[in-house]
């Protein structure tokens, strides 16, 4: 089984870059499950109903989220109905959404887990370690497959080594900053951050000149997305269709011509 995991998705050229770059990436890895984080999807913060079933038509069959999922009021809309979304587990507001998905792939069981870190986070209602070890008493799968969603990069290469080998993939994400360190641990694929899809001159998709006047001024900010051409980042991880094991996990990132 192939599956491609996504970069969270930052703004509309977040948005434009899966919307160009997914059908040729699904062709060429032959991807059997697309999974997205798209907490920034809207104007990088949170997500509304119409830019859901967007990115949901360009061919995401799972949306992760993060810190920003009720960013936009929208959300409360249609969360409940949104049958392929995934909310963190351990994040308040916990009595909306879901934080546990299944799908049938290729006659397998497989499940998606979206989690929070606790470091420098806010409104974490419990570790991710101690809802993993809960989720795992109850979850009807073959396969398990998690974002978690997390700033400080060594929760996340801990959380793969505390689930390495009863999960299949771990894949961090928020940071929006590909990091170079996937690796398989017993079997399980795990990458620290994905990266992201955005603009690619940006502060983390942020517009640079307000972010640098920000941190040399300290003065207040609007929060102005970045636009021009945009970059591309997500993994392929395969996993072995016997052992529902992982044994390989490929860095994806697709930059502007010429940078």
């Amino acid at each position: 089984m192939n599956i491609l995991f996504i970069g969270d998705i930052v703004g509309s050229v977040g948005r434009e870059m899966v919307r160009s770059h997914l059908p040729l990436l699904t062709s060429r890895y032959q991807i059997d499950l697309v999974v997205a984080n798209g907490e920034n999807a809207a104007h990088g913060k949170g997500i509304t109903r119409r830019i859901y079933h967007q990115l949901i038509g360009y061919g995401i069959d799972v949306m992760t989220m993060g810190n920003h999922t009720f960013a936009k009021s929208d959300l409360y809309n249609f969360i409940d109905e949104a049958d392929r979304m995934v909310r963190p587990m351990n994040m308040a507001p916990t009595e909306y959404g879901r934080s546990v998905l299944v799908r049938e792939v290729k006659g397998k069981r497989v499940a998606v887990v979206n989690l929070c870190g606790e470091i420098f986070m806010h409104d974490i209602t419990d570790s991710p370690f101690r809802c993993m070890e809960e989720a795992l008493k109850h979850i009807d799968a073959d396969i398990v497959l998690v974002d978690l969603h997390a700033e400080a990069t060594s929760e996340k290469i801990a959380f793969a080594y505390a689930f390495a080998g009863r999960i299949s993939a771990v894949v961090g994400t928020h940071t929006h900053v590909q990091t170079a360190d996937e690796r398989i641990v017993n079997g399980t694929a795990a990458i620290s951050d994905l990266g992201m899809c955005g603009a690619y001159t940006s502060v983390l998709g942020r517009d640079v000149d307000e972010i640098v006047t920000r941190f040399m001024t300290d003065a207040k900010t609007r929060y102005t997305i970045a636009e021009g051409p945009g970059i591309f980042c997500g993994a392929v991880v395969r996993i072995d269709d016997e052992t529902n094991r992982a044994y390989s996990i490929e860095r994806i990132q697709i930059r502007p011509q010429g940078e």
